[in-house]
């Protein structure tokens, strides 16, 4: 298994794992920014702040798959 991570990370910084690397840089930004905006309106409420990080990564971590849903590697 570190064996494929390693091989993956190699072709990643080489520029060879990604068809797209903008199409995947906007749809993760675009994770991030959703996540980050839901995690600073969930901190407003009056609760314990590990719900809010909670429900802000389940949130994000959902909407990935429709997110990249269209992603290609080489």
């Amino acid at each position: 298994m570190l064996e494929i991570g390693w091989f993956s990370a190699k072709l990643f910084l080489k520029g060879k794992l990604l068809r797209d690397p903008i199409y995947f840089v906007q749809r993760t930004a675009i994770a991030t920014l959703v996540g980050s905006l839901l995690l600073v309106l969930f901190a407003q409420a009056d609760i314990p702040f590990w719900l809010p990080i909670t429900l802000s990564s389940l949130m994000t971590g959902m909407i990935m798959p429709f997110l990249l849903k269209d992603f290609k590697m080489k």
